[in-house]
């Protein structure tokens, strides 16, 4: 909810006023800074200013409630109304009341750290304020252009095959700043952009633990820790409502506002955590967790989104300047990160969370498969393009392209169980080999069929590849006899598994020596040297097709 004493308008930088040519004011006292804002002008000829004022206004006045004679107490309460009110500035217009502006006035201004600005005659307060409304509305235009091309610039990130470090780098690149995706444990999954000083950093990490859900047996609001939570909890919420206004400043002059109209603006805020209070040493119910919360510590600003409801997930961003828009960019990407963590906790997830429970205890696999869901499932195995092995991170992005929560990242490859219904697709970036669709208890067997189909699909460069499930002539002999033959013939070499996975990969690419290496990872003079030694043990001439069906047939029996 934003604050109904901020306008929905980004605010304008004073030196932008000052720099238009066509009003020809002149900066005469008070602090030049440039990073002094203004929110809206006002003209008022009232000797006290402060019941009408806002916060953040250019004040403009003639002059006209100065009395006769008028000295430095008069300024000097006039101005201190004005900096008690919020205001940002005051342009103080020559002619025709006064000729110059009053010197006790400068001398004011300069006291309270109040800009003063001349108009001149030939400017007048309309053309004052149309002007700033003007660059109002040029700066409400490029921060929407801003907001749109981040968010076409994160769905694109989001659309890549490891999405969630695309996503942080492209928030941290448009924000200037630094962005990190905490796990519900506190730990810090992903991050990218320059890191902030340790002092921020720490408090980003306790920022995001107050977006945490509460324990809701928690001590009542009048014990000194719950009180410490609640009022931190009621800062959160009310920078919250502050970025949603558009800048930081926007909080602060709402505060200051509200201070001018006799209400101490963090009291305001503490009301929203006595919700639901109970009497000291009893318990109470939770206040409901903020959805997001900022800080701004040794001149870094913090913010930190909660993803999803529930799930402990935050996006926490660290930037050195806050402007428009930042917030609103902030929050597309944390919509778009809840989509691409967010495993819900539905019945699904409860069921797989039984059969892990069930297989801990020593329940056969065929007998919890069913609270998987489908029936028959392949298994996928997976290796990401590139050198380095998949981290958690992009096994979780495959899992959620594959349609299946059923992850397993071992070393370099990555194995997924797949439903049978789920089709199994190429994917950017990944190479991935696929068994045939099986029953639980044939899990083992796809695993086989999914890791000589993922080091076939290597060797051959092809993205996706299948094993295949068309009916063989060895179905035609019974099992019993084919596996004795089997382990016969494959006898002398059966004891060194290099040597069968090897003959085994040759055979499987028609005696290509590289292709062979490559899929075994392994020198070409290696794979060489390893089917000489199982031509020499078997006393078989390799060349021959014969020999080479025969040893086929034996190797897919083993």
């Amino acid at each position: 909810m934003t604050d109904p004493m901020v306008p929905p308008t980004p605010p304008v930088h004073l030196q932008a006023l000052l720099a238009r040519e066509d009003l020809g004011l002149r900066w005469i006292a008070g602090p030049d800074d440039p990073g002094t804002v203004i929110r809206w002008a006002h003209a008022s000829e009232m000797a006290d200013p402060y019941p009408y004022l806002l916060g953040g206004e250019l004040l403009l006045s003639a002059g006209v409630h100065i009395p006769e004679g008028a000295g430095p107490g008069y300024f000097d309460a006039y101005v201190s109304r004005i900096v008690a009110a919020g205001g940002a500035a005051l342009g103080f217009g020559v002619a025709p009341v006064h000729e110059a502006v009053p010197k006790a006035l400068v001398e004011a201004c300069e006291m309270h750290g109040l800009p003063l600005l001349e108009v001149p005659p030939r400017t007048t307060f309309s053309a004052v304020a149309r002007a700033v409304w003007q660059l109002m509305a040029q700066a409400r235009l490029a921060e929407l252009r801003r907001v749109t091309e981040a968010q076409q610039s994160l769905a694109a990130a989001a659309a890549r095959p490891d999405p969630l470090r695309p996503v942080l780098r492209r928030l941290a690149q448009r924000l200037n700043g630094w962005a990190a995706l905490y796990a519900p444990d506190t730990t810090e999954l992903a991050a990218s952009g320059p890191p902030p000083p340790p002092t921020a950093h720490q408090a980003l990490t306790n920022l995001t633990q107050a977006l945490r859900p509460s324990d809701p047996t928690t001590p009542a609001a009048g014990s000194p820790p719950a009180a410490a939570a609640a009022s931190h909890a009621a800062a959160a919420a009310g920078s919250h409502a502050a970025a949603a206004a558009g800048s930081h400043a926007a909080a602060a002059a709402g505060s200051r506002a509200a201070g001018a109209m006799g209400v101490p603006p963090l009291e305001r805020s503490r009301e929203w955590g006595r919700v639901g209070a109970a009497a000291p040493g009893k318990h109470r119910q939770a206040p409901p967790t903020p959805t997001s919360a900022s800080d701004t510590v040794d001149g870094t600003h913090l913010a930190a989104y909660a993803l999803g409801t529930g799930h402990g997930f935050v996006l926490a961003v660290a930037t050195p300047h806050r402007t428009p828009g930042d917030h609103t960019i902030a929050s597309v990407a944390a919509a778009l990160l809840t989509l691409l963590t967010g495993q819900l906790r539905s019945s699904t997830a409860t069921a797989r969370s039984s059969a892990l429970v069930r297989l801990l205890l020593g329940t056969p696999p065929p007998e919890v498969a069913h609270l998987l869901g489908a029936e028959r499932w392949h298994m996928v195995h997976a290796r990401p393009d590139g050198q380095a092995p998949p981290d958690p991170l992009a096994a979780a992005a495959l899992g959620t392209a594959l349609g299946s929560a059923l992850v397993d990242p071992a070393g370099e490859t990555v194995r997924v169980l797949v439903p049978a219904d789920h089709p199994v697709e190429p994917l950017p970036g990944w190479t991935l080999g696929v068994s045939t669709a099986v029953a639980p208890e044939d899990w083992p067997a796809a695993d086989t069929q999914a890791a000589r189909a993922l080091a076939r699909a290597r060797a051959t460069r092809t993205r996706l590849l299948r094993h295949g499930d068309r009916p063989a002539l060895a179905d035609l002999v019974p099992p019993h006899d084919a596996d004795a033959h089997a382990r016969s013939l494959l006898a002398p070499i059966a004891a060194t598994p290099a040597l069968t996975d090897t003959l085994r990969t040759w055979l499987s690419l028609h005696g290509s020596w590289d292709r062979t290496a490559v899929a075994l990872s392994v020198h070409r003079n290696t794979v060489r040297q390893r089917i000489a030694r199982c031509a020499a043990l078997l006393d078989a001439d390799l060349d021959d097709p014969d020999v080479r069906m025969e040893l086929w047939f034996a190797l897919r029996r083993t």
